[in-house]
């Protein structure tokens, strides 16, 4: 099987189609969809399916992925590739946004959490899905920035702190769904404690610059906690 990093590598060079400023968006952003779409099925010996669930890709097919990426860098903004967003962080590549939604499994009654809001692309995404997004980022001037854009854009069911997401946000908890977009070395504590029964944690785990996994942590009704391991990953650490 080629790896993860070869298969993505070649449908950007082979599929992404660079933006002009005068190139329409929803035409674009329909490209990145079927960028997403031929790579879920490149993927699907390691994710164990061939197609993500309707919702989540009528999200992506929505969301203005220009809208939240730097101004200077609009015209990669539907390349199916992970895109620098200024203090080191980044907007997570298309197809793992799309992913961790899926993989999460979130309905219209599901409140969510988000650790690492970055720009605020993947909670514009979660809120599409489920009835309230609580996102917490480290970086104050990110987010700042991405409320500002939430709340131009209209996604007014998204709550966005500025703080340490490595406890969690226990004034909200328990959540149906807890999303990462940082990788920890081990999965922190208060957010398994903060997952609700039948809920899921979806999360990167693995040193900065070595191996990184996507895993899912599910909790049972129970109490009892399962992890499974999805795909190999590289995502920037999360920081404290």
């Amino acid at each position: 099987m080629r790896s993860i990093a070869a298969i993505i590598v070649t449908l950007i060079l082979t599929t992404g189609e660079v933006v002009g400023e005068s190139q329409d968006y929803d035409r674009l952003r329909a490209g990145m969809v079927r960028d997403i779409e031929a790579t879920v099925v490149e993927t699907r010996g390691y994710i164990g399916k061939e197609t993500l669930g309707e919702a989540v890709m009528k999200a992506m097919a929505e969301v203005p992925r220009h809208e939240f990426v730097p101004a200077s860098l609009r015209d990669y903004a539907y390349l199916n590739q992970a895109l620098p967003i200024g203090h080191g962080q980044t907007i997570s590549q298309p197809y793992i946004v799309a992913l961790m939604t899926d993989l999460a499994g979130i309905g219209p009654d599901s409140v969510v959490l988000e650790v690492g809001t970055g720009s605020g692309y993947q909670a514009a995404v979660l809120s599409r899905l489920a009835r309230h997004v609580y996102t917490i980022e480290i970086v104050e001037p990110l987010g700042l920035e991405a409320k500002r854009a939430l709340e131009r854009l209209g996604y007014d069911n998204v709550t966005v702190r500025i703080g340490d997401g490595y406890n969690g946000w226990a004034e909200h908890a328990p959540f149906d769904a807890i999303l990462v977009t940082a990788a920890p070395e081990r999965i922190p504590q208060p957010l398994i404690d903060q997952l609700k029964p039948g809920g899921r944690l979806i999360i990167p785990v693995g040193r900065a610059g070595g191996v990184q996994s996507l895993r899912i942590v599910e909790k049972d009704e129970s109490g009892e906690i399962r992890e499974q391991d999805v795909l190999p990953v590289g995502f920037v650490p999360l920081t404290r």
